[in-house]
Order: C-alpha cells, then sequence, then structure tokens
C-alpha cells in the first residue's frame, strides 16, 4: 500500500527534475563563481538555510539520489514503510530547497513569487498527506520529530522571507491587504506547530545535567538554533501583522496548506491567531533565553526588544 501510494509521488517529484525543472535551472544559471554565489544566498537568504550549509545545487543532487533509490525500493516492495515514507520526506526537503533558494535570489518576483510559494508549500505538505492517505492517523509516529519539524521550518521560514520582502512593497500590500495577512498567520501558524512536535523537558529530581543553561534551554523548548530562530520570526511577523493589518484576532483564514484544510485536527489549530499576544509571548521568551542561558552566545535582542516595546505601546 506504501508503495503504491508512493509511485505517483516520486513521479511528480522527479518531473520537477526534468527538462524544465530544477537542474536545467541549475544548468542555465550564470557561471559565477560558487563560493561567491553561495555567501551571497546565504547572507540574503539565512532563514533558508539547512543545519549544514551547503550549495543549493548540492541539495538537489542529494535529492535526485534519494528518488533514484526511492524508484528501486518502490518497484523491490520490501522496504519498511516508515523507511519509504522518511526518504520520500527527505526528498522532498532537498528537491524544493533549491527552487526557494531560486525565489529567494529572484526577490520574489512581485508576478510569479505567489502561485511559486503555494506550490512549494503544496510539495512541503505531500509528506504528511502522504501518511495521512495511508490510514495513519499520526504522522509523528512514521516520519519523526526531526523530521516534521524541518517540514514546518521550512514552510514557515518561507513565509517569512516573503512577507520580508512584500511588506518593503507598500502600494502591493494595501491592494493584496487579505492575502498578506495570510501568508503572515499560516508563516506564524507553521512555525509554532514546528516548536510543538518535542515536548519541553521535565527537570526533576531523577534528571542532572551539569550545564544548568542547556538545562534550562531544554525545559524551554529549545533544542537548537533554528528552535529559537522560529520564536524571532514568529515574533516578527506578528509584528508585521500588528503594524500593517490592525490589531485584533486573525480569524478563519483559509491556510496555504492543504493538510490544515482538510485535516480537522489541524483546522482547529488554525482558526484564529491574536498577533499582539503570540507576537509577545514568543518575543519575549526569545528575549529571555539570549539574555539569559545563551548571554554572549551572539544573539541580539535590539530588534526583538523594540518590537516588544511597539506591541506594548499598541496595547495600550
Amino acid at each position: 500500500m506504501a508503495a503504491a501510494a508512493l509511485r505517483p509521488r516520486v513521479a511528480a517529484l522527479g518531473r520537477r527534475l526534468g527538462p524544465s525543472g530544477a537542474r536545467a535551472a541549475l544548468e542555465d544559471a550564470p557561471r559565477m563563481d560558487r563560493k561567491a554565489m553561495w555567501k551571497r544566498r546565504v547572507s540574503k537568504a539565512k532563514v533558508l538555510r539547512e543545519l549544514c550549509v551547503l550549495p543549493s545545487d548540492a541539495f538537489l543532487a542529494k535529492g535526485s539520489a534519494n528518488l533514484d533509490k526511492l524508484k528501486d525500493l518502490c518497484n523491490e516492495g520490501k522496504e519498511n514503510p516508515s523507511a519509504l515514507f522518511q526518504l520520500y520526506t527527505q526528498a522532498v526537503l532537498d528537491i524544493t530547497y533549491f527552487e526557494e533558494n531560486q525565489l529567494v535570489d529572484e526577490d520574489f518576483p512581485e508576478e510569479s513569487a505567489l502561485p511559486k510559494l503555494k506550490e512549494l508549500i503544496s510539495v512541503l505538505s505531500e509528506p504528511e498527506d502522504l501518511v495521512r492517505e495511508c490510514s495513519i492517523k499520526e504522522p509523528l509516529n512514521i516520519l519523526g520529530a526531526e523530521l516534521l519539524e524541518c517540514l514546518y521550518w521550512r514552510k514557515g521560514a518561507l513565509l517569512y522571507m516573503y512577507c520580508h520582502t512584500a511588506k518593503e512593497r507598500s502600494e502591493w500590500v494595501q491592494e493584496n491587504i487579505a492575502t498578506f495577512k495570510k501568508c503572515l498567520h499560516d508563516g506564524v501558524q507553521y512555525l509554532m506547530k514546528m516548536l510543538s512536535f518535542r515536548c519541553p523537558l521535565q527537570l526533576d529530581e531523577d534528571i542532572s545535567l551539569q550545564d544548568k543553561d542547556t538545562a534550562r534551554l531544554l525545559s524551554e523548548g529549545i533544542f537548537s538554533d533554528t528552535h529559537l530562530l522560529a520564536m524571532m520570526y514568529s515574533g516578527e511577523m506578528c509584528y508585521w501583522g500588528l503594524k500593517h493589518c490592525g490589531e485584533g484576532k486573525q480569524e478563519s483564514l483559509e491556510s496555504m496548506d492543504p493538510v490544515s484544510n482538510s485535516d480537522p485536527g489541524s483546522r482547529s489549530q488554525s482558526i484564529s491567531l491574536d498577533f499582539q499576544e503570540t507576537g509577545r509571548n514568543m518575543l519575549t521568551k526569545y528575549v529571555a533565553v539570549c539574555e539569559g542561558p545563551l548571554k554572549g552566545q551572539g544573539w541580539n535582542t535590539t530588534t526583538a526588544k523594540q518590537m516588544l516595546h511597539y506591541f506594548v505601546k499598541s496595547h495600550n
């Protein structure tokens, strides 16, 4: 059943590497120095990077190799379904990573960025959709927390970067305020979901950690730099929402994510979002951690404090 459900998705993912897909785009790209190109990309699209920083074409090659392996395993029909789903998810993450960086390098073209954005979010939602299609109610049990965190991080970070660019286009924001609000809403929801997959460590007498700073981070649910960045980005998007879209809860916004729209559990979590309350909570936690256990580690809180001041001022 798993192999049968996977085959059309593997074929669709393969078409993204076809004659007009990512491989062709890579081959047609200007022949500039690889190191210089990557430095430019990292400085411009830091939020889209993986934990290991590699040129996006390296991820493309890795995704292509995983896709070939998947085709063989599906034809054999012997592999454990969980392993198949995880390999497919990794291929999705690797292949879409290249396409995401293309969008960022092009500064999210005003006329074509939004459809491409929706398309990428749909592809990044496919692994969960696939698991549920195979009558598995809880994707966490099959894909694991780390892969699910990556999927939601990538969706949230992509929307963060898009909104970061779009907010500078004041005329576009005024004419498309509902779309802008929906992008902010979905981006925050994805990042909050990303932060929810692993439970914070409950410290008690049975748990002894010599490093008290590490213990506090784990008790706050911060297991990596990416978790901390998710707090900052979600707080910043809430700030943009309050500043550009006004106060109050953002109610009943149709998500870009087909999983959120089709799954009752997800739908109940995305009915409303209070930009002010959510942003204040996220940024307060971010500042406390950066000035507490991570003090002196290079995390800047100046912008976060300025936004917190805005939240307090707008509330009063």
